[in-house]
């Protein structure tokens, strides 16, 4: 399941390697080669294994690339390749409903997430933190923007594995698709997909039990959510170019207690 090693190191970028994952590949012959030549130099590691004696002075030494560095600190929190009944998954998959819903992944690979009625810093902070890392709430006093809760270490790290896993980077206006990870998950983890999803979006109606889900994004996006929910429930869902209305018995089924 994503993330995976190699698509988080092709989310970053290089002068030298058009495919980072060469990079990483490259950088562990290399210190495999001198674990077993420890007295090696460059000149030796490098005629060895076909690389310019400049680029592998610094990763003898303590330079270690980017997305190596990168999958290091996935792999110490465990978010790569995770099985996809466990813990790890189903936190991830919470968080990227958070961000599809209401936050958003920056230029700089940093996942936020909005505060709301629905959805109080608390909760935001706990959910976050279940994946290891610490957080930070911003714009609390600004009257202009929304208060997020952000990732205050390793975040660049955690958006890019949410974007691995098929959340957009970016503006989502123009996301066509729900992650490509929820075809390998157990219906209970797509249902935690789903109730934290209609935290963000979902609007009651006073006058009648349906309830709709609405995002502005391309009609592809909501028929990708429509049967999402009509898998996982059983349950009757329709849509339009602007959202989805589910029946009542289908947020029963979902149990997101939002109706009585």
């Amino acid at each position: 399941m994503q993330p995976t090693a190699r698509s988080l190191a092709r989310t970053y970028s290089d002068r030298v390697y058009p495919d980072p994952w060469e990079k990483v590949e490259d950088y562990r012959r290399v210190q495999e080669y001198i674990a077993e030549h420890p007295n090696a130099g460059r000149t030796r590691v490098g005629n060895s294994l076909e690389l310019p004696p400049s680029r592998v002075r610094g990763w003898i030494g303590d330079t270690v690339p980017d997305p190596v560095r990168g999958i290091n600190t996935a792999i110490d929190h465990g978010w790569l390749d995770p099985s996809p009944d466990s813990e790890i998954a189903r936190n991830l998959v919470i968080l990227a409903a958070h961000v599809i819903g209401g936050g958003s992944v920056s230029k700089t690979w940093v996942p936020a997430v909005t505060v709301s009625r629905q959805l109080e810093p608390d909760q935001l902070r706990t959910d976050m933190e279940t994946l290891g890392v610490e957080t930070a709430t911003r714009h609390v006093e600004s009257d202009s923007r929304a208060t997020e809760v952000v990732p205050r270490t390793d975040g660049s790290v955690l958006g890019r594995c949410l974007v691995c896993m098929g959340v957009p980077r970016g503006r989502k206006t123009t996301q066509s698709e729900l992650p490509h990870v929820l075809d390998e998950l157990p219906d209970e983890v797509r249902r935690a997909f789903l109730i934290t999803l209609f935290a963000h979006r979902a609007v009651e109606y006073e006058d009648k039990s349906t309830t709709r889900l609405m995002a502005d994004r391309p009609l592809s996006f909501h028929e990708q959510l429509a049967d999402l929910i009509r898998d996982v429930t059983g349950e009757s869902v329709t849509v339009d170019k602007r959202g989805v209305t589910v029946s009542a018995n289908a947020v029963r089924a979902l149990g997101t207690g939002m109706i009585s």
